[in-house]
């Protein structure tokens, strides 16, 4: 199969990308760097010519939700537009869990791209995934002030980004199913003790500064377990500390 990754140098982009190859299907990265822009259209009509399935991945770092929404808004129309023209006939999305509960910020601007690719117009599958391990080293860098780092009281599951690629690509090798069974990480943590966690392995010396009370829905979902999968969902294999002692070792 002829496979197109929206995204395919990002964190779960780079693995669905080598997932794709090692199957044997023939993959095509979409990204800035290799002359693909999702914002503007330049490269797509090319870039699609002969695919038959798209996975998106693609994402924006802010925490701003009109940067997310204006995002996540050209860049699913502009790719499914792309997508009629070439003749494509699954796209295949990747979301996160709980977005319904914290719709501001990225998960507005998720919450966006779920509704384009429901109405786009091409036979899809929709997959929401908790935070990946990598969450954590991001979270600490954007909330880190000087020795400080500031962490919110946070329900989180995260799940290994490999896993999470690894379902995608089961999904664009299945026809189009709609929206399938969340996937989560194997265990429930406390964001606080993770960071802990990831501070000693890399010996930072920085001091945790809790945030009991992040104001808004937002703040009532970290803290309620909004963001974990219901019962039933799917669930990975590798704990936070086994991607931790594992990315040590590397």
């Amino acid at each position: 199969m002829r496979i197109a990754v929206a995204g395919g140098t990002g964190t779960v982009g780079r693995h669905v990308v080598a997932i794709a190859r090692d199957r044997g299907h023939h993959v095509v990265s979409l990204s800035r760097t290799e002359g693909v822009d999702l914002v503007t259209s330049r490269g797509l009509d090319q870039a699609l010519q002969d695919v038959e399935t798209v996975i998106d991945v693609s994402g924006i770092q802010t925490v701003s939700t009109k940067k997310a929404v204006d995002f996540f808004t050209n860049a699913t129309q502009n790719l499914l537009a792309a997508e009629k023209k070439a003749g494509v006939t699954h796209h295949v999305a990747l979301s996160i869990v709980g977005i319904d509960h914290a719709d501001t910020g990225l998960y507005a601007g998720k919450l966006v791209q779920e509704d384009e690719v429901r109405h786009g117009g091409i036979p899809w599958t929709l997959l929401r995934s908790t935070q990946f391990h990598e969450f954590v080293p991001m979270s600490i860098k954007a909330a880190s002030v000087g020795p400080l780092v500031f962490v919110p009281t946070m329900v989180t599951q995260p799940v290994a980004a490999k896993e999470v690629a690894a379902a995608l690509v089961d999904a664009a090798e299945a026809a189009p199913q709609g929206r399938i069974p969340d996937l989560g990480g194997p265990r429930a943590e406390q964001l606080k003790t993770l960071v802990a966690a990831y501070l000693a392995r890399t010996r930072q010396k920085k001091r945790i500064v809790p945030l009991r009370v992040v104001p808004g829905p937002m703040g009532r979902a970290m803290r309620n377990g909004a963001l974990i999968p219901a019962p039933g969902s799917a669930v990975g294999r590798q704990t936070f500390l086994e991607w931790l002692e594992a990315i040590d070792a590397a």
